[in-house]
Formats: C-alpha cells, sequence, structure tokens
C-alpha cells in the first residue's frame, strides 16, 4: 500500500489496491478545444494560474466583488508572458501565456481537510484516482481554475465578434425558488452587470441577493440557474453525429464546477409536448434568409447551428464547502465529523455568469474555424447544382 503525507488512501470501490507515487502520476484534461486550442494551469493555493487574458473579463470573475461572494480579496491582475508585441496591442501567432497571481492564501484553514473528505467535494474521488490530492483550497478542483477559462474566452468573444458580430450574453435566471422574468430579445449587457447577483430583472435580483445572504448568515450555501443567449450565432456551425454542437456545449458548460444540469432550447419541458407544438416553422424572412418562427430547437438543428440565438440554461448545485458539522469519514476509514472553514461563495451563480459565458464563446471559436476549414475554402453546390459562395454560411439570421 502507498503511503501519501504518513496515511494510507482510503480503500474501497473505485480506489484500487496498487501503490500509487505521485512523482509519476499524471493529471490530464487540463487542455481544452480543437482548432481554438487553450491549455489553464495553476491550482487554488500555488503561485498563480494563467491563460490568455482580457482583464475585464478577470475583474468580473474574481473573488470579493459583494457581501454574497467569497471574501477572499484578489486582484486578479493579469500578467501577459508572451504572445504579444511590445506595443501590446499587436498578437505574435504565437501562444498567448498570462499569468494571474494568487495572493490571499490562507491554506492553515484546510488543516482539517488533510485528512477528511469534505462531503460532496473532489477530496474523495482525487484520492481515489490518484492517492494525492491538493488539499489546500481544493488545487485543481477549485473555481479557482476557472481564471484561465474566462481569459480565453474574452480572446474567443472578440473572434466572434469580429467575425459574425456575436454577442454572447448569460444572466442569472434563478436563485433557490426566486426565478427572473427576462426579456432576452431586449436585455443589455449593462443591465445584467448592474446587480450584484447578475440579473437584468430588478426585482428578482433584489430577491435573489436576499436569498443568497440569508443562506450565508447561516453558514448555509444554496444553488441556481444560468441561462445563456447567443446572438447572430453563424449558420453551420457544429458537427453530425458525435461532434454536435449542442453536445460540444454541454461538455464544455458540464465542465464548470458545481453545474449539474444542462438544457438548451426547450430542454426537458419539451419533452411534455407534441411534435406539432414543439416543430420550429420554417419561412422566408424580407432580407432572402431561411428563418424559423419559434425557436424550441434553441439554434441548434441536427448538431448544426441554424443562424437562429442560441439559447441554453445550466443549473449549479449549492456550494459543497458549508460551516455546518457534517458526517464523513478520514483517509484512515474512520467516520467522523467534519466543520469546514476556509472562505467560499454561499452560491456560485452570480460568479458563474462569466464563466458560463467564456465556455459558449471557446467552443463557438473552435467551430468556427473547424468550419472554415473544413467548408470555406472550396465553393459547395446547391441541390439545384449551383455554387454557393463559402461566404453565405458566416451570416446569421439576425
Amino acid at each position: 500500500m502507498g503511503r501519501v503525507g504518513g496515511r494510507a488512501p482510503l480503500q474501497g470501490r473505485g480506489a484500487g489496491p496498487r501503490a500509487r507515487n505521485p512523482l509519476v502520476v499524471q493529471a490530464a484534461g487540463n487542455t481544452f478545444g480543437h482548432s481554438f486550442r487553450v491549455t489553464t494551469f495553476g491550482e487554488s493555493h500555488g503561485g498563480g494560474v494563467g491563460c490568455e487574458a482580457i482583464q475585464y473579463e478577470l475583474d468580473r470573475r474574481r473573488p470579493g466583488q459583494s457581501r454574497i461572494t467569497t471574501p477572499r480579496k484578489e486582484s486578479d491582475t493579469a500578467e501577459i508572458l508572451s504572445g504579444l508585441a511590445a506595443d501590446r496591442q499587436t498578437t505574435l501567432g504565437t501562444p498567448i501565456c498570462v499569468l494571474v497571481r494568487n495572493a490571499d492564501q490562507r491554506s492553515g484553514d484546510y488543516a482539517e481537510m488533510e485528512a477528511a473528505y469534505r462531503p460532496s467535494h473532489a477530496d474523495a474521488t482525487y484520492d481515489f484516482k490518484y492517492g494525492i490530492r491538493a488539499v489546500a483550497g481544493g488545487g485543481r478542483s477549485s473555481a479557482r481554475e476557472t481564471i484561465g477559462r474566462v481569459a480565453a474566452g474574452a480572446i474567443a468573444k472578440k473572434l466572434l465578434h469580429e467575425v459574425a458580430g456575436t454577442e454572447i450574453l448569460a444572466y442569472v435566471s434563478r436563485v433557490r425558488d426566486v426565478e427572473a422574468v427576462v426579456d432576452q430579445e431586449t436585455m443589455t449587457h449593462e443591465q445584467i452587470e448592474s446587480t450584484p447577483v447578475r440579473c437584468p430583472d430588478p426585482d428578482s435580483a433584489g430577491r435573489m441577493y436576499a436569498a443568497i445572504d440569508e443562506v450565508r448568515t447561516r453558514g448555509e450555501s444554496c444553488g441556481g440557474e444560468v441561462t445563456c443567449v447567443v446572438r447572430r450565432c453563424p449558420k453551420g456551425l457544429g458537427q453530425p453525429v458525435f461532434g454536435k454542437l449542442e453536445a460540444e456545449l454541454a461538455a464544455a458548460l458540464m465542465s464548470l464546477p458545481a453545474s449539474k444540469g444542462f438544457e438548451i432550447g426547450s430542454g426537458f419541458s419539451g419533452s411534455r409536448m407534441l411534435g406539432s407544438e414543439h416543430n420550429d416553422a420554417f419561412y422566408m424572412a424580407p432580407d432572402g434568409s431561411v428563418r424559423t418562427r419559434t425557436n424550441r430547437s434553441g439554434g441548434v438543428q441536427g448538431g448544426i447551428s441554424n443562424g437562429e440565438d442560441v439559447v441554453l440554461r445550466l443549473a449549479f448545485k449549492p456550494t459543497a464547502t458549508i460551516t455546518a458539522r457534517q458526517d464523513t469519514v478520514n483517509r484512515s476509514g474512520e467516520d467522523i465529523q467534519l466543520a469546514a472553514r476556509g472562505r467560499h461563495d454561499p452560491c456560485v451563480v452570480p460568479r458563474a455568469v462569466p464563466m458560463v459565458e467564456a465556455m459558449v464563446a471557446l467552443v463557438l471559436a473552435d467551430a468556427l474555424l473547424q468550419h472554415y476549414g473544413q467548408c470555406e475554402l472550396l465553393p459547395r453546390s446547391s441541390a439545384a447544382g449551383a455554387d454557393v459562395p463559402s461566404h453565405t454560411q458566416f451570416s446569421h439570421a439576425g
């Protein structure tokens, strides 16, 4: 039996009996994308975390924004290490590397967790898999890892906007039993950012804030939902079968910490409809484009974007770390109780908004580059045999 930190890893289903050498076990899964490729690095309490960056997006994601977020104080200032010319405005075509240093670390808050597993956290599963884990802050399982995603997503957003005028807007649509009423066609980024909970419905935003603050004062946590709308999404993004756009979006968004549910378009409610109720009828718009009168498909049909708004929702569970005493086990296999310490968001959804936008942007930018390489280099033939100019596929239905 291998030992880590003087203790034998807990044995049980999935733990495995073989010895683990922490110097040779390698963790995969840190790179995202095919053509638009992003690799993130760093831990919650390490020296820093990094990736491509734009400071504005990092400021939206950073902790300490209000009393309903973690009180950890981090400036999340981006240091660009490579990939830009001396003017800091021109890219060199080489990998862009940006480092964000961790400053407000309190690793001592996690001393009890060295031996005990926090319920519903990644402590136990990391031990089962690797036989070692980063105790302080959860390491790579911490939401602080998403700094790299948000930074890279800022680059992806700019690419999509420059090529197709694409706009990606996410907002908090539910906290516990408080659900927002939002006009998705007219809402703006400014309206979303005008409240601490990032909800463009002011009345609901106030009740959401109160609901989060109430659980915070009890050392509890709560969950919620984030809705994302992609306006002016290019047509033709996504691949048949295993590369469907909604499948890529689901995989990307479900990789976010605390995510537990994904829907696109009508989602689960569509399963209660008849085909005649659910189908999106086509019509010819005055500008000559093919449009749909409804959008229950959520902008994706057959795994390929149709130019309508892409509309999706992501459900987030309550934050796993709470201060109430909970039953758990330690690494020696003993039943114990644990009262977790540390600084944590009582509800993750307000700070998850830029994370959701970033992952959607990364998927769409990657799909855009793949689509160009596959379909835009040569003219395509229509059903009538006439060549279809390649640039038409970058149009949208808006």
